[in-house]
């Protein structure tokens, strides 16, 4: 597992830690059931506070990419059950709202693919 984290980043170094767990869990970099470091750790070897780290942890674990087994660790977690599960209710929760404020189908097809360009920086 390979971190990289940017001080002069907008992203806050909790979301750097996320974000990259999340893509190398997400590619296959990080297979099913890898242990990751601890959060005491990892945040030594990035130079960060563990507090950063464990908040990290705590929203990869609420999104499913992670599972922590107690005393036996933190891993990967299966590939993308629950993640696709929240994915498909946060779609379905952004079509009924877009529904209920008149947009066309073109329109917010549009603004998701604006804020994904503006998230993946395409």
């Amino acid at each position: 597992m390979t971190l990289k984290i940017h001080i002069d980043d907008s992203a806050a170094p909790y979301e750097q830690v996320r974000a990259q767990i999340s893509e190398q869990a997400r590619s296959g970099a990080l297979p099913v059931g890898y242990r990751l470091p601890t959060v005491r750790g990892l945040a030594e070897t990035l130079g960060l506070a563990a507090n950063t780290v464990a908040k990290a942890y705590r929203a990869l674990e609420s999104d499913g990419v992670i599972e922590t087994r107690g005393r036996n660790g933190t891993f990967v977690a299966a590939a993308g059950s629950a993640a696709e599960r929240e994915l498909a209710s946060a779609a379905q929760s952004y079509v009924d709202r877009a529904r209920r404020l008149g947009l066309t189908e073109a329109d917010a097809l549009g603004a998701v693919r604006d804020a994904l360009r503006a998230a993946y920086g395409e």
